[in-house]
């Protein structure tokens, strides 16, 4: 099991619990913990190592696979839990030594909201690999790349995400401005008008396409999220290319 951390103390105890119910081989990689992290993902039987952060997420999943012995890898976020289901569905996944890859639905809670549409809609993700068979690409929504086959387990994992705006807020300005400076070293551009269409299309894309409506306001509020957030992310790509002076495209 590896788990990322950085001043993760009100969740480290418990996502330990929950992840040594299907292994005792907990594996933390900390970029720099202010608080208690630390110490306590020791008292509590992980094995902790350190990796300055560079601002990218795949180089900390990639660093985890250089360290750890076992044969198989399971990626929990700190602020994420194993249903009872799932936790058996990985258990015989590790029995059975199958040469796959694996993923299972994931719920997200935020700002004491239960989602069910929208961009925070439960959705799928691949989090479960032979060690040998996987690695990530993308410094900010990082992704697996795995050749093998797929199988989605049973169960799910609870996300208890966003608890205020200020957290979404912070985490979004700083995810956007990874984004958008991996983006331009990428080649990519993009015009003021362009930066606009692809905000709205966020909008439609999380309101109407993916029925975040049906979730009333909480659909509504975390609709123009997405909307902020996707004009952020591509307006801060317009200004580092108009600062080094590179056309749009």
């Amino acid at each position: 099991m590896v788990i990322l951390t950085k001043n993760e103390e009100k969740n480290i105890i418990d996502v330990i619990a929950n992840a040594k119910k299907c292994t005792n081989n907990v594996f933390i990689v900390d970029s720099g913990s202010t608080d208690r992290t630390v110490d306590l993902a020791n008292k509590h039987g992980a094995e902790v190592v350190f990796r300055k952060w560079d601002n990218d997420f795949a180089a900390q999943r990639n660093f985890a696979l250089t360290k750890i012995q076992t044969d198989y890898v399971l990626y929990l976020d700190a602020d994420e839990r194993m249903s009872e289901d799932l936790i058996k569905s990985v258990k015989k996944v590790m029995d059975e030594n199958v040469a796959k890859q694996y993923s299972f639905m994931r719920k997200i809670k935020a700002f004491g909201f239960e989602y069910q549409y929208g961009i925070f809609a439960p959705d799928e993700v691949w989090r479960l690999f032979p060690v040998q068979s996987v690695h990530w690409e993308n410094k900010v929504h990082e992704r697996p790349i795995c050749n093998l086959p797929k199988e989605k387990l049973d169960g799910m994992v609870e996300h208890h995400t966003y608890e205020s705006w200020q957290q979404w807020l912070d985490k979004a300005g700083y995810y956007t401005t990874i984004w958008a400076k991996d983006s331009y070293d990428k080649g990519k551009s993009v015009s003021v008008g362009s930066a606009f269409v692809h905000g709205m299309y966020g909008f439609f894309r999380a309101y109407i396409i993916r029925f975040g409506f049906l979730d009333g306001w909480a659909g509504i509020y975390s609709s123009l999220q997405h909307l902020f957030y996707t004009l952020m992310k591509y307006w801060k790509l317009y200004e580092i290319n108009a600062k080094n002076k590179k056309k749009p495209l």
